[in-house]
């Protein structure tokens, strides 16, 4: 049996999947921060409840033969992206990327990531201990 099939790691697995797009889209607004007209972005938030209910629907299956349907395949990024409609600040350019928003957005990202991966060592930590190790 694998880990991925346990539900805790595979929701670990998850989560450290959203905190990884979501620290390309903060470095991607960040990286646009003089760029004339850029609106900032970012992930929808992590609801756990929704990403159970869709994952049933993304498939990634393998076809052994042409008359096999081959199901839907998965996007690149599994999490949809929001641009803000109304920024609270806008530069005179139409930048909307404020840069202490956007690293205290990575901040909060950084942590979740700690909190996330000590679970996940906590976890894996448990099973040596049950198995003796």
């Amino acid at each position: 049996m694998a880990f991925d099939d346990l539900t805790i790691f595979s929701a670990v697995k998850k989560r450290l999947g959203w905190l990884t797009q979501r620290q390309e889209i903060l470095a991607q607004n960040i990286a646009n921060a003089d760029t004339p007209k850029y609106r900032s972005s970012d992930l929808k938030a992590y609801k756990f409840k929704e990403l159970i209910r869709s994952e049933g629907l993304q498939l990634n299956m393998a076809v052994t033969e042409a008359s096999h349907m081959p199901g839907r395949r998965k996007r690149i990024r599994d999490y949809s992206e929001v641009t803000e409609r109304r920024p609270f600040e806008t530069s005179p350019s139409g930048n909307s990327v404020i840069l202490e928003e956007q690293m205290a957005k990575i901040n909060e990202s950084q942590l979740n990531h700690k909190l996330t991966t000590n679970i996940y060592k906590k976890h894996l930590a448990m099973f040596k201990t049950a198995l003796g190790r």
